[in-house]
């Protein structure tokens, strides 16, 4: 019989980003659904989770062992090791691993998109400026598109989540809370290491970047109208 440990497998930096990104997520949803003057809430839960993303990328190369995307990156090899049952890997395996790195790509992609768009009423994204109003528009046409998209990956991480609960009895919302995992001797285990204090200060620091960035702060505001110009010539 196989013995069972616990070992660290996210840290806390990745922990807390998951959690700040479902609040997030579910915010953006909320209001945007509701619309009118919680567009600006909108617009402030897009940039925080352009911030995560952007740290959880970073992360993806400096984090500790688990959080690296070289650690579950899905290659056709371990994919089909997988399938056969051949491998037994702690953290995500490669199927859960291309439902992450789909889901990353398209809130990344919606963020991006919602920086550049408008509602045709009096919301404006943070770098409208940047476009003229035609390439705003088709900007918010797929910002509204990937929504779709967005839905159908969020309502599959959360079917995944059920499904290993329910009928594989593993829970997979504790690990995301503390950090441990059951492993058996079986699980092929990988030494820890990275992720210290300065590769989170870096990773902060340019999520912070990022974010400045699109918030558009550093753009300046268009020159004042002079009324006298606008008045006719008798």
């Amino acid at each position: 019989m196989s013995g069972e440990r616990k070992i660290l497998l996210w840290d806390l930096p990745l922990r807390i980003f998951h959690w700040m990104l479902v609040v997030s997520v579910v915010g953006s949803i909320i209001t945007a659904q509701i619309g009118g003057n919680l567009m600006d809430w909108h617009s402030r839960f897009g940039l925080l989770i352009l911030g995560l993303l952007v740290f959880r990328l970073v992360w993806g190369f400096v984090g500790s062992t688990y959080s690296r995307f070289a650690q579950f990156a899905p290659t056709p090899t371990r994919i089909i090791a997988y399938w056969r049952g051949n491998l037994h890997v702690v953290g995500h395996n490669p199927l859960g691993a291309l439902s992450v790195f789909a889901m990353l790509l398209a809130l990344l992609l919606q963020a991006l998109l919602g920086l550049f768009s408008n509602d045709d009423i009096a919301f404006t994204a943070p770098l409208y400026e940047l476009v003229d109003h035609d390439w705003s528009n088709w900007l918010s046409g797929w910002h509204h598109r990937l929504a779709n998209v967005m839905y159908a990956l969020l309502l599959l991480h959360v079917a995944a989540i059920a499904y290993y609960a329910s009928i594989k009895k593993k829970n997979l919302l504790p690990p995301m809370l503390h950090g441990r995992i059951e492993a058996t001797d079986e699980t092929t285990e990988s030494k820890r290491s990275g992720g210290g204090w300065l590769a989170l200060v870096i990773a902060l620091a340019i999520a912070i970047a990022a974010v400045y960035a699109a918030s558009g702060s550093w753009i300046s505001p268009p020159p004042p109208t002079d009324p006298s110009s606008s008045m006719p010539e008798w």
